[in-house]
């Protein structure tokens, strides 16, 4: 089986970003996304998800790592001063590397 190296970014942050996100996504040349409706706390807070204000989506990008870095640093930069927000990196293997 032939796999090809991409890397994984996930971006869970408030719902209130979805659009943005997803047109910071599409400019920065990732072919595609998926967004989830996620719910989870910490030690600092609990999004329970019962309002458009508390509602916490999860988006997950493979692309080509140059492609995965200028989005997380555009998405730190932009939104992480004024919104709750995690970013990580995962490396992983896809068979159909023209998707990505």
């Amino acid at each position: 089986m032939n796999k090809h190296q991409k890397k994984l970014l996930v971006i869970i942050a408030e719902a209130a970003l979805e659009k943005r996100l997803v047109a910071d996504v599409l400019q920065a040349g990732a072919h595609g996304y998926t967004v989830h409706d996620v719910r989870g706390g910490s030690d600092f807070s609990t999004r329970e998800g019962r309002w458009e204000a508390d509602r916490t989506i999860e988006m997950k990008v493979i692309c080509e790592p140059a492609v995965a870095d200028a989005i997380a640093e555009q998405v730190i930069a932009r939104y992480a001063p004024h919104y709750g927000l995690t970013l990580f990196f995962a490396d992983v293997a896809v068979l159909r590397p023209e998707k990505f």
